[in-house]
């Protein structure tokens, strides 16, 4: 075996007696979702790793985010010098594989824009069912914020941005008597609890995710020159400070995924790969609707060509109405020291077609760092049979780059010119400000009074604190740029179809928004 890819699969590694049989994750089931499990150190970078440089390779691109900053040295070639050359020289031959080491194509991204390409999302694509999770809302603020939402879209207000919001949070206030009759009850105390729990949001630097220009999902998806899939690399060290961010941010990724991309059936190769690491936030303290929802997207997304793969450290952090959609399954070792561990040990050994030459059970947790319990589907979607399988090593780095080394691939980037700018066009914010001076304009000019009065003093709720809006970010290089309306082409255009997507035409105005795409679009 000479490379990260065999002639009908990704080879993950060597099973069977001696290790010597390969162990393949078949492309034409890449997209039948997978599951990365297993406790800390036990090798599952390295397995999450492997696979991404399969798909890859393949020209399938993918989609990950780095909780520990060590994914990222998947932008360059491994070294035969490196401490671990001899544990994969061993490994290498048990399971006849020719260790060779190279980089792969990675673009970094990054939510604070530091350490790669801005991250952004407009409010009306984000959609209320999200932000009410991200907020942490009651039913009846979550009710509120629907209004403001469904007030926006039919009085042509674009959210684009957490400013946006505030300010049509604000004019519900204002309104909430007439608003009650079409909408019900809009209590002026679940309004304010939701400006508190953005002024939250803001303090935890999340109102650099709202924004424009929005990201798109095409330009993950763009192959390299030379073929290969690009690898997007998220850096969430400091996003995991904010877990409900870091979980909504995801599953937004996730539902754009679904609302974007047409039915292709069953693809010889996925058209990109998800991986979900740290699993277990996308699913504690969820409402059920929101877990439903989640488990219908799984279930329909792969004729899509979408493949998504959950990482965490347990199964049991999966539903297991989700967990039975995962075909493809690398089960690194569980620890059983308490009665619910070894509970957990038990449902995750369940969950594997038997192998008569040992226990399951035992396997998992016997098995030791860099090697894991497996089952690929095998031809017309079966199950394997599961087998213990000592993974193959990187032909990239394994681990973190320097800053240096990460600001040239960032520099690299074809990327950048696009999103390493924000800017601020006009909007709700914007439209409702002017109107708020106007009134307050004319209602001067009766009552006399004098002439420097703030023009929008009437709308202040609206405004961010400091009362104006940001108009420059550090672009992933440290840049400072300008972000009003002189801008380039490129960003133009990204503008267009960033409306395009958000306000359409008078018989469907409402906002293409929500969780999962057309589940919860509104007509």
């Amino acid at each position: 075996m000479t490379g990260a890819l065999s002639e009908t699969g990704i080879f993950v590694g060597g099973g069977g007696e001696g290790y010597a049989t390969a162990q393949e994750l078949l492309l034409k089931y890449g997209n039948r979702h997978g599951l990365i499990a297993g406790a800390t150190g036990t090798g599952k970078t390295v397995t999450l790793q492997v696979l991404a440089e399969g798909f890859s390779a393949a020209g399938v691109p993918v989609f990950m985010a780095d909780v520990k900053g060590d994914l990222a040295g998947m932008a360059m070639a491994g070294s035969a010098t490196a401490k671990t050359q001899a544990a994969f020289e061993a490994r290498s031959a048990t399971i006849g594989y020719d260790l060779s080491y190279r980089g792969f194509p990675v673009t970094f991204w990054d939510v604070f824009g530091t350490q790669g390409h801005p991250v952004r999302a407009t409010v009306s694509e984000m959609g209320p069912l999200l932000l009410a999770r991200l907020l942490g809302l009651s039913e009846a603020q979550e009710g509120v914020l629907n209004v403001a939402f469904s007030l926006a879209d039919s009085e042509g207000l674009a959210l684009l941005d957490l400013a946006d919001l505030r300010a049509m949070l604000a004019h519900v206030g204002e309104r909430a008597s007439e608003l009650s009759l079409r909408y019900g009850n809009i209590a002026p105390q679940s309004v304010g609890s939701i400006q508190r729990q953005l002024l939250v949001l803001e303090n935890q630097g999340a109102a650099q995710f709202f924004g424009e220009p929005a990201l798109e999902l095409a330009d993950m998806m763009a192959p390299t020159p030379d073929g290969r899939g690009r690898i997007n690399i998220l850096a969430a060290d400091k996003l995991m400070a904010s877990p409900r961010l870091y979980a909504t941010l995801l599953l937004w990724l996730m539902s754009e995924l679904f609302e974007e991309l047409p039915e292709v059936g069953d693809p010889d190769r996925p058209r990109l790969v998800f991986f979900f690491d740290e699993a277990h936030l996308l699913f504690d303290d969820a409402p059920k609707a929101l877990v439903d929802k989640v488990e219908q997207v799984a279930r329909l997304i792969r004729s899509k060509g979408v493949g998504i793969y959950f990482v965490t450290q347990n199964p049991g952090d999966v539903p297991d109405d989700i967990l039975g959609q995962l075909g493809n399954r690398v089960q690194h070792a569980l620890r059983a020291f308490t009665a619910k561990d070894q509970k957990d040990l038990k449902r995750a050994a369940e969950n594997y077609r038997p192998n008569p030459r040992f226990d399951t059970e035992t396997a998992i947790k016997e098995v030791g760092t860099g090697e894991a319990v497996t089952s690929f589907l095998e031809a017309k979607g079966v199950p394997g049979m599961v087998e213990r399988t000592l993974v193959r090593p990187p032909q990239s780095r394994l681990g973190p780059l320097t800053t240096e080394e990460r600001r040239a691939v960032i520099a690299a980037s074809p990327y950048g010119a696009k999103y390493d700018t924000a800017v601020d066009r006009e909007s709700a914010y914007e439209i409702l400000t002017r109107k708020a001076g106007a009134a307050a304009g004319a209602q001067g000019a009766e009552e006399q009074e004098p002439e420097d009065a703030p023009p929008a003093e009437s709308f202040n709720k609206a405004r961010r604190i400091g009362s104006s809006r940001p108009t420059s970010v550090p672009s992933a290089g440290s840049r400072s740029v300008s972000t009003r309306r002189g801008t380039s082409d490129t960003i133009l255009e990204t503008f267009g179809k960033s409306i395009a997507r958000q306000i359409g035409s008078q018989a469907g105005r409402a906002i293409v928004r929500g969780i999962l795409g057309s589940l919860f679009r509104s007509r």
